[in-house]
């Protein structure tokens, strides 16, 4: 099948082959947000196998949220200088490798330097993918397109926990890196066929090194420090310190993109109401479902006992609810624009944090967490079809990866607080922690969803804009 480039054949809604192309891609994306609760289910077992200690134990995680998110906005910039689909495929292959290599490693060194390897793999794929997304698809196929790559994404998470479960408890935990194996085979092939080259056809721009290494720097730090507040405290002289450095650094860069004649973005693009407002859904929705997970996880596992399959079984409606939540809302955009889907979804994650809140109990827990990832889901589509709704395809990548980096920063907020405010359970038997942490989740979603109402524009496609029925 001969390559068609975008610039020479236009948007490529008339193409058959988007389908299979956006199949293909959010499996190759179901992949990236899956190994991070896969894992985080396996660590007990990783660290007994290795001999890790609690501390180097961490950074089987962190190591791979540190170079996702960190690389983020260096990957989709990549993706608009050389092309969507060459980062797509170099990011997928190393992702592979990576995952064979961290599944065969015998000792610390190789398990982390794997996982750094993943992470790096990850930032190229998820900004490219994203763009590749965003250029194919027009008009309502895009609310579609985007409610599918949403539930791929907030699914993965929750489905993470269940196959965690059971790789652990049944073939080993080696099993949960050898599976991404197969699978990015057949993906990079079936992705090899079906996407279109889509090269720059005007002046070939330089990359940005100094600005790239300043804005991974900055994420790095910023994750980095978000990461261990939750020990250190967050007003500890380690953690503030280490914010501002993260702040420091993102001056520094900004004052070089004004100086280079060929930026790695273009700084303006952050004062768009639409990119902001995106941006700031993303990060609130994430930070909210990383938090009822690890709660519902802590919980379950910590103080009721139950070993890891169990957990992951029970975790399975909050993955359909994930994604049945992200489904609705691309359907939705299109009629009542995503501002109202922005804030129903919040006020429905608001509603189960809540419930698990106010009744806690495993059936209750599960319940409320199921209620409240409906609801990020919506929240998901409305995030990140605010934030390209208005994007051109020369800066698609870097939106793209603006919109992933604010995901991970979203991430390691959750984690970080969440485990702070829960940590008196964590640590003993009482559930006082965890009914104070879904609290403040309840009150951290209900105040997004009216700062939503100001902020966030009303996008949805004209009047009269056909309906998508694939």
């Amino acid at each position: 099948m001969s390559e068609r480039t975008v610039a020479e054949t236009g948007p490529v809604a008339a193409d058959p082959r988007r389908w299979r192309m956006l199949a293909m891609l959010g499996v190759a994306q179901f992949m990236l947000i899956l190994d991070v609760t896969v894992v985080a289910i396996a660590l007990p077992h990783i660290g007994a196998d290795l001999g890790l200690a609690r501390d180097t134990l961490t950074w089987v995680v962190s190591a791979y949220t540190l170079m996702f998110g960190g690389l983020m906005l260096l990957g989709g910039r990549t993706a608009d200088l050389f092309g969507a689909r060459r980062v797509v495929l170099t990011g997928l292959l190393l992702f592979t490798a990576a995952s064979l290599v961290t599944g065969i490693a015998g000792n610390a060194p190789t398990m982390i330097g794997g996982r750094v390897a993943q992470g790096i793999g990850a930032a190229m794929l998820s900004p490219a993918a994203l763009s590749m997304v965003t250029k194919t698809f027009h008009g309502p196929e895009r609310n579609k397109a985007l409610g599918i790559w949403s539930a791929l994404g907030g699914g993965g998470s929750a489905i993470g926990v269940l196959l965690g479960g059971l790789l652990t408890a049944g073939p080993g935990w080696q099993w949960v890196f050898y599976i991404n194996v197969p699978i990015g085979i057949a993906v990079f092939i079936a992705l090899s066929r079906t996407l279109p080259a889509d090269l720059p056809t005007g002046p070939r721009a330089r990359l940005d090194v100094p600005g790239a290494l300043l804005v991974t720097a900055g994420t790095g730090t910023a994750i980095y420090a978000l990461i261990n507040a939750g020990d250190r405290g967050w007003l500890s002289g380690r953690t503030l310190g280490t914010l501002g450095l993260a702040i420091l650094l993102y001056a520094v860069f900004a004052v070089v993109q004004r100086a280079v004649k060929s930026p790695l973005m273009d700084l303006r693009i952050l004062t768009r109401r639409p990119v902001a407002s995106g941006t700031f859904l993303i990060l609130v929705a994430t930070a909210l479902m990383i938090a009822m997970f690890f709660l519902g996880s802590f919980y379950l596992q910590h103080h009721e006992g139950y070993g890891a399959l169990r957990t992951g079984l029970l975790f399975l409606p909050v993955a359909v609810a994930t994604i049945i939540g992200a489904q609705l809302g691309g359907h939705l955009i299109a009629v009542a624009g995503a501002r109202a889907v922005a804030v129903s979804g919040l006020l429905i994650t608001a509603a189960g944090t809540a419930i698990a809140a106010l009744w806690i109990g495993p059936v209750m827990v599960v319940v409320g967490i199921g209620v409240g990832t409906a609801g990020v889901g919506a929240a998901f589509v409305a995030s990140s079809t605010t934030a390209l709704a208005q994007v051109g395809h020369h800066e698609a990548g870097t939106a793209s990866g603006l919109l992933s980096t604010f995901h991970e920063f979203g991430a390691a907020l959750g984690v970080a607080t969440v485990s702070s405010i829960a940590a008196p359970s964590i640590a003993g038997t009482s559930t006082n922690g965890f009914t104070h942490a879904f609290t403040a989740a309840t009150i951290t979603a209900a105040a997004a969803a009216l700062l939503a109402i100001l902020i966030v524009p009303t996008i949805k496609p004209p009047p009269g804009s056909p309906t998508h029925t694939h």
